[in-house]
C-alpha cells in the first residue's frame, strides 16, 4: 500500500496533540504533564507517529527533545490541522452575529512577563470589545504556528532565513541577558564577578534556547562553569520565585524583569552579556491582510516599546 495512504489511514489526533505538546514543552515529561498522560504512554504515542512517518521527528537526549529538520517541517502542518479543528469547533459554538472580535497573539515568555501586560491594558482602553487570545511559546513553535495560521501576529525573535521564510519582521528592541538576584543577596556586598556569581546556586533556561546559548557564551569567554546546584527550567514564573525568595542567581532576558528592576524587586549584577542583544520584533505572515483591530494592536505594541 502507498505510504502516504497508509499514513492518512492510521494517523490520529492523539498523535498530533502529542507531537505538538513535545515540540512546545521541549521534554517528554513536561508534555506528559500538559496532556495529563503518563510519560510511557506519551512516549508510545510518539513512537507510533515516528513509525508512521518513517523518520525521526525528535532527537531525544538527557536534556530534552529537539525537533529534527523533518520535525520542524511537520510541526507547521500539525499545528495547522489542530488549529483548523479548533476553529471548526468554535464555528459551532456561537451564531455568526454573536461572535466576539478575536485577535490571536503569540508571544515569547519574556514579552509576556515584560511588555505585554501594559500593551494589553492600553489596547483594551481603546478597544474594550475585543478578545485577545495569547499563547506564550518557544520561538520556533511561535513561527511554525504563525506560518500555519494559528496566530494573527507574534512577538518573537529573529530566526534563520529558513524559519523566517514567508514572514515579515519589524524590530522592536534588542534584548540583553542579565544576571539578577534579590536585593538582600549576600553576593551584592562583594566585588561581583561572574566567577564569584557561579559560586551560588543558579537558575537558567534549558539547552537549545537563545538565553542558554548567550549564557554559555558568557561562561566560555570568562572560563567559568555552571555550579552543580543549578536549576534548568523554561518556566519564567518558577525561576522568578527562586530569585525573589532565595539566593539563586538568575540568567534572564532583560524583557522579562523590567518591572522587577524598576521597582527594585530584583537587582542586576554588573556583568554584561556579549553582543548587542537578541532582536525582538513583531512578526506577521507575508501577504496576510490583518483586520483594522489587529493593526491597532500592532500600533499599541510599537508605542509601548519605543
Amino acid at each position: 500500500m502507498n505510504k502516504n495512504i497508509l499514513f492518512n489511514q492510521r494517523i490520529r489526533l492523539r498523535h498530533l496533540h502529542t507531537f505538538v505538546a513535545v515540540a512546545q514543552q521541549g521534554t517528554l515529561g513536561r508534555a506528559a504533564e500538559t496532556l495529563n498522560l503518563s510519560q510511557p504512554a506519551l512516549s508510545k504515542t510518539l513512537n507510533e507517529l515516528e513509525d508512521l512517518a518513517g523518520a525521526r521527528l525528535f532527537e531525544r537526549g538527557r536534556l530534552g527533545a529537539q525537533l529534527t529538520t523533518l520535525g520542524e517541517q511537520f510541526l507547521i502542518h500539525a499545528v495547522k490541522v489542530l488549529d483548523a479543528l479548533n476553529h471548526a469547533g468554535q464555528s459551532l459554538a456561537l451564531p455568526v452575529n454573536d461572535r466576539p472580535l478575536v485577535i490571536r497573539l503569540g508571544a515569547l515568555t519574556t514579552a509576556a512577563m515584560g511588555m505585554l501586560p501594559q500593551i494589553l491594558d492600553r489596547f483594551h482602553e481603546q478597544q474594550p470589545n475585543t478578545t485577545i487570545q495569547v499563547a506564550t511559546l518557544h520561538n520556533n513553535v511561535l513561527l511554525a504556528g504563525l506560518k500555519a495560521g494559528e496566530f494573527d501576529l507574534c512577538i518573537g525573535r529573529m530566526a534563520d532565513s529558513e524559519m523566517m521564510a514567508g514572514l515579515n519582521y519589524e524590530l522592536l528592541y534588542l534584548e540583553s541577558l542579565k544576571l539578577v538576584v534579590r536585593p538582600e543577596h549576600p553576593l551584592l556586598s562583594d566585588n561581583v564577578t561572574l566567577s564569584r556569581a557561579m559560586q551560588w546556586p543558579v537558575v537558567i533556561s534549558p539547552e537549545g534556547t537563545a538565553p542558554r546559548r548567550i549564557a554559555q557564551q558568557m561562561l566560555d569567554e570568562q572560563e567559568c562553569r555552571l555550579p552543580r546546584n543549578c536549576v534548568e527550567t523554561s518556566s519564567t514564573s518558577l525561576a522568578r520565585q527562586l530569585a525573589l525568595r532565595y539566593d539563586y542567581v538568575w540568567f534572564v532576558p532583560s524583557g522579562s524583569i523590567k518591572e522587577d528592576l524598576d521597582h527594585n524587586a530584583l537587582c542586576a549584577l554588573p556583568i554584561t552579556s556579549p553582543g548587542p542583544g537578541e532582536p525582538i520584533g513583531i512578526i506577521t505572515r507575508h501577504g496576510n491582510t490583518l483586520s483594522l483591530t489587529a493593526e491597532m494592536l500592532i500600533s499599541t505594541i510599537r508605542k509601548s516599546s519605543s
